[in-house]
């Protein structure tokens, strides 16, 4: 199941933007980013698809939603200027940003290239 963040739950599962100027990833498992709004249409095709990753990566990968509109502190870091947009955060590697609702394939092909995890 996805995870939504506030920014203090962001601070600490993912990074802690306030005492680190790198990029130092809190999370013990590779992770997904969503950042989202309700309003958004695309957000709302791609999240269905995030509930069956969550499910089928359970335990390896863990994913996280993040509301523009309620956090615009966060998508203000993080640049976000369209949604959805996701983050995949490798372990030990930068993160790298998704913009624009990704077929559940590519999702897949992602969590397999850049994060480096195999289909269970």
């Amino acid at each position: 199941m996805t995870q939504k963040l506030t920014k203090e739950t962001f601070r600490e599962k993912i990074f802690d933007f306030e005492q680190n100027q790198d990029w130092n990833f809190q999370g013990e498992r590779p992770a997904i980013v969503d950042f989202y709004a309700d309003w958004c249409g695309p957000c709302k095709m791609i999240a269905p698809i995030l509930e069956e990753l969550s499910e089928e990566y359970q335990g390896s990968v863990d994913i996280y939603k993040v509301d523009t509109d309620a956090e615009q502190e966060l998508a203000g870091i993080f640049d976000i200027q369209s949604i959805p947009a996701m983050l995949f955060i490798p372990l030990g590697e930068q993160p790298r940003m998704s913009v624009g609702a990704l077929p559940k394939e590519n999702i897949s092909q992602a969590i397999k290239e850049i994060l480096k995890v195999e289909r269970p």
